[in-house]
């Protein structure tokens, strides 16, 4: 499709581009005090974009500026997510204490931009794009990790995310350089056409090729081997934008990885359904099972020696990506079906835990456990939330929690007896999650810190928790809407 034609498709990212620039111009007008209305502007640009999205969905995919992007139902899909992450995250941001004392204009200006970026994510289909839009939501995730500039840790935190984005930027461009070598072309389904053309000569280049640029994927997602940034970055960064960076750009970075190795590596299909074009060269299967098991234990295991909430959060984090990573290895629609339901329902109780953390955070200046103790007694409210919110972490039912489990095990079951150890591994740390977990309920309900005297007042935040709150029981109970947008969402551009 024609660069002028594609335009028709792209409103949305559009409108994104025009808040971008409209938020610039309008931060220049207030003052520091006032800096916080540019999110009033950004948030209206972000609903007006989801409206768009709305109105503009294809059930039909088409390819976009002559195949660089692609607009289906699969990315619009992960763009609704990303969009309703973004507003929430918005929204609470205006009550956010750490950044109250300082200007916030810019802040609301790199978080539209890396919205951007996760938009081309989801849709590239060109290797230059594909770089592009990771490099574009690296960048403002730096920026934005480091934000509070008085903050030793928050420093900290955006130094070590610079140097590991870097390096992990720099193994998967090399891999993606080789991928062009061998195929002469940046569009990923040429590439598939090629690589189907090669014999056993290339197959040393394309294993290294693939664990390369699996190198930056998985640092999106943090993936182990890829993880080591992850819990510095999320307990130096500005709470709400560590709950943003451990649910939006992860779900970007799981579209981006579906799409890439279907669409390059992947037999023609809908999704794959067939081994890799040269499988036989590496068990990719198992190699991504290995990745997923190590990722959800290694996340669960550290997660359990963590005495401040914000880091166990951030860990468990990791594990999470282990168990969505499960869906991976079956090579198969019901397990990228899995894996969306579950990037969803993940989005509200991951939300939810870290916003309760902020509250807690904001009136007692911790995020310690001890921090949480009495809460069931003062605000029983909120105390039987967060309980909510770990129950749902655990995958315990009735909550959404455990239909995102049960959708990823089962993709995992049906794809046979070679993988039932995966779902085995699964369930076993599901159940060592639920020990740090119910540490938080632990204190709120049978430890009574009297010094403390921790009252969390009725604010925006604890508005947010409620609402989040809602779809976390609700979906437990109902989630055939849920299940039916995602079926319907299971349509993948194929040229």
């Amino acid at each position: 499709m024609t660069n002028l034609f594609s335009l028709n498709y792209f409103g949305p990212e559009l409108i994104l581009t025009g808040t971008i620039l409209l938020a610039i111009i309008v931060d220049l007008f207030y003052q520091e005090e006032r800096s916080y209305r540019v999110g009033l502007w950004v948030l209206a640009g972000i609903i007006l974009s989801a409206v768009t999205l709305l109105i503009n969905q294809q059930s039909v995919p088409v390819a976009l500026f002559l195949g660089s992007v692609v607009s289906d139902p699969f990315s619009t899909y992960f763009k609704f997510l990303i969009l309703l992450a973004t507003i929430f995250t918005i929204v609470v941001s205006f009550s956010e204490k750490e950044l109250g004392n300082q200007r916030v204009g810019e802040y609301y200006v790199l978080i539209t931009i890396m919205v951007l970026g996760m938009f081309l994510m989801v849709s590239a289909t060109d290797l230059i794009v594909v770089y592009l839009a990771i490099e574009i939501v690296s960048i403002m995730s730096f920026v934005l990790a480091g934000y509070l500039r008085g903050n030793r840790r928050s420093s900290e935190a955006s130094l070590k995310y610079v140097i590991y984005g870097a390096f992990s930027s720099g193994i998967m461009l090399f891999g993606l350089s080789i991928i062009f070598g061998l195929t002469g072309s940046t569009n990923i389904f040429d590439i598939r056409a090629a690589l189907a053309g090669l014999d056993t000569s290339a197959d040393l280049a394309l294993i290294l090729a693939t664990l390369f640029i699996f190198t930056g994927f998985g640092y999106k997602i943090s993936a182990v081997p890829f993880h080591y940034w992850t819990p510095d970055v999320y307990e130096g960064a500005p709470t709400s934008i560590t709950a943003y960076l451990s649910v939006a750009p992860k779900a970007a970075g799981l579209a981006l990885i579906i799409r890439f190795f279907n669409s390059s590596l992947g037999a023609p299909g809908t999704f794959i359904e067939t081994e890799w074009i040269f499988s036989s060269a590496i068990p990719w299967t198992q190699v991504m099972a290995v990745l997923a098991v190590a990722t959800m234990t290694l996340g669960n295991l550290i997660a359990l020696r963590q005495t401040s909430v914000k880091r166990m959060l951030a860990y468990s984090s990791i594990a999470h990506a282990g168990y969505m990573m499960m869906g991976l290895p079956v090579l198969s629609e019901h397990g990228i079906y899995g894996i969306m339901i579950y990037a969803f329902l993940y989005l509200f109780m991951n939300l939810g835990a870290f916003y309760i953390l902020m509250l807690v955070r904001n009136n007692t200046g911790k995020e310690t456990f001890e921090a949480f103790s009495g809460l069931g007694h003062s605000s029983p409210l909120l105390a039987i939330i967060m309980t909510l919110f770990m129950f749902s972490l655990t995958g315990i039912p009735p909550t959404a929690g455990f239909i995102g489990k049960f959708y990823i095990f089962s993709a995992v079951i049906k794809a046979g007896p070679g993988f039932y150890w995966l779902a085995i591994i699964g369930v076993i740390n599901s159940v060592v999650s639920l020990y740090y977990y119910m540490q938080i309920v632990k204190a709120m309900f049978f430890k009574d810190d009297n010094e403390s005297g921790i009252t969390i007042k009725f604010s925006m935040i604890s508005i947010l928790t409620v609402i989040l709150a809602v779809p976390t029981f609700i979906f437990g109970v109902y989630w055939v809407p849920v299940a039916d947008w995602v079926r319907n969402s299971l349509v993948i551009f194929i040229r």
